[in-house]
């Protein structure tokens, strides 16, 4: 008996790994759906703002991303878990995800934008996560004092 993790078939693992979503996920759409009643007018995805946040504020430079805890790292228990099979490309891959995501802010962050990351565990309190949206959405970027 070995102690490898089996794996599973190269066909039913690609069939998994294409129905992990990119966009749409349930826990950007229930922050989505709490924007909505706290400051709409947002957009989704934009191309020209560094990392493509899942919500941006283009006016006020207000980004927002969803992160999943496993897919970036997080420390809670889910993003803890790292996969028996595979397990070096995996750490590899997580890695990689957090230092972007690390650069991502920066680079926002250099352009005078403010961010905010909400992770996956963060979405099972909807009140808390209601009000981090609420104190993070309607604050205004300051404005620079005139000359």
């Amino acid at each position: 008996m070995t102690d490898k993790p089996q794996q599973r078939p190269s066909a039913e693992r690609s069939a998994i790994m294409r129905a992990v979503r990119g966009k749409d996920t349930t826990p950007e759409l229930l922050v989505r759906r709490l924007l909505r009643g706290i400051a709409p007018g947002y957009r989704l995805h934009r191309r020209e703002v560094p990392g493509r946040p899942d919500v941006a504020y283009v006016g006020r430079k207000a980004a927002i991303f969803v992160h999943g805890c496993f897919w970036h790292g997080h420390d809670c228990a889910r993003g803890a878990r790292v996969p028996k099979a595979n397990r070096d490309y995996w750490e590899a891959k997580i890695a990689r995800n957090r230092a972007r995501d690390a650069d991502n802010l920066a680079a926002l962050a250099a352009r005078g934008w403010r961010s905010l990351v909400v992770w996956e565990c963060e979405t099972k309190d909807e009140a808390a996560l209601r009000e981090r949206l609420a104190a993070f959405a309607l604050r205004r970027p300051a404005t620079p004092p005139e000359p």
